[in-house]
């Protein structure tokens, strides 16, 4: 089942995305409203509530007060980790119910509508973040018209709240609300019929998605949150299963024409780890299956480097995901040629003329790595000089780490 996660800042709109998802198809589990479902009247994480914080958050026919609890609680950080303490297990309890009664039912997407998702850095958890944006003078004008709620209250909330940049960054698709219903309604609609479904359909069935045939060069300087978005959802994957996962490449390269592919790498003790059955179902589930008949890359000596390669399932972003064993020679020359060309601007010109040189009309994805080779085999000595000279090692980045070079 393909789990999205939905959220969007106040007044953003994100309410009526979710109802026309559901209208395509999708299960939709509204957070706010399993938030007030575990506290509704004769539920144990009201008793105790009321055990913690007495009968005055109560209303007289027994359901709980939220202005009263509020007033005891927002103004005292020790009585609001008391509460979240009591009312967090109880939510994501429910909320991991609801999941299982989905995907028992057979449901092939199930989004999560959760407002603080960026706020509670829970990106990873999903296969796809959407993100409602609306600039922030509609959203005040929507609270203020359609809610009547007091402006100088609706910007209260909004700083309150993640800005929109940090929202920018872990999402994988950006909803513009900033039109007419209409318009956001026919890109919902297209997101589900160009991502979604197929990205479902992919998972059910252990495909993995592929660039066109014919390559092309793009620059895209959303790769470099793409990256650590995609680095950080396989790391919480496979848990302490990866000792690191890391965005290489060139889409790693700021600045750098590249194929629209993410590449990451993943770290493993030994590569017999990689072959269990825990750490392929956890790739599984995730939306990177294996790809079989690959397991070695093309060394830069005698020795085989040897590897295994995963592919991404989702239809909107190719990934492919290396697993090498951490300190072997494939895994630091792909480390350390990332962070030479992230610091010498001259070889990074220099491999990008060489790739826009061996580019025809005619060449195919199968024959282009291969045609890089001899740059690589070139470069190699150089950028092994730079590591000697800067004293480089791999360092301990990883997952969720700044994109920086070395």
């Amino acid at each position: 089942m393909l789990h999205v996660g939905l959220t969007g800042g106040i007044g953003s709109g994100k309410s009526s995305v979710a109802r026309r998802l559901a209208e395509l198809g999708a299960v939709v589990v509204d957070a706010d409203q399993v938030a007030r479902d575990v506290v509704a009247k004769g539920e144990p994480a009201l008793a105790a509530v009321v055990e913690r914080f007495g009968p005055r958050v109560l209303r007289p026919d027994g359901e709980l007060d939220r202005p009263a609890l509020g007033r005891v609680v927002f103004a005292d950080p020790e009585a609001l980790r008391a509460l979240e303490g009591i009312t967090h297990p109880a939510v994501w309890e429910r909320t991991a119910r609801l999941r299982e009664e989905a995907a028992g039912a057979g449901a092939a997407v199930l989004v999560h509508d959760m407002p603080l998702l960026v706020e509670k850095q829970m990106s990873p958890e999903y296969h796809l973040v959407v993100v409602v944006d609306t600039p922030v003078e509609t959203r005040v004008r929507r609270l203020v018209e359609h809610r009547g709620m007091p402006e100088e209250d609706a910007r209260a909330r909004m700083r309150s709240q993640a800005d929109d940049e940090a929202r920018r960054a872990a999402a994988d698709v950006v909803l513009d609300n900033d039109g007419t219903p209409q318009e956001l309604v026919e890109q919902v609609d297209r997101l589900w019929r160009e991502r979604l479904a197929p990205f479902a359909e992919n998972l059910r069935t252990g495909a993995r998605s592929r660039r066109p045939d014919h390559v092309t060069l793009d620059l895209d300087p959303d790769w470099q949150l793409d990256g650590p978005r995609l680095a950080a959802r396989v790391k919480h994957a496979l848990g302490d299963q990866a000792v690191r996962v890391d965005h290489i490449g060139s889409t790693a390269v700021p600045g750098l024409e590249a194929k629209d592919v993410i590449d990451l790498q993943v770290g493993v003790r030994t590569l017999s780890e990689a072959d269990r059955p825990d750490f392929l179902a956890a790739l599984d589930r995730a939306g990177y299956p294996r790809v079989q008949g690959v397991d070695r890359d093309r060394p830069k000596g005698s020795e085989p480097w040897l590897k295994r390669l995963h592919g991404g399932s989702d239809p909107g972003q190719v990934v492919h995901v290396h697993v090498r064993e951490v300190d072997s020679p494939g895994w630091v020359w792909a480390l350390r040629f990332r962070d030479w060309l992230r610091s010498d601007p001259a070889a990074r010109e220099d491999y990008a003329a060489f790739k826009r040189g061996i580019l025809t009309d005619e060449t195919r994805r199968e024959d282009y790595p291969q045609a890089k080779e001899p740059w690589f085999d070139e470069a190699d000595d150089r950028a092994r000089a730079w590591a000697e000279r800067t004293a480089w090692s791999p360092g301990e980045r990883g997952a969720g780490a700044p994109e920086t070079g070395s």
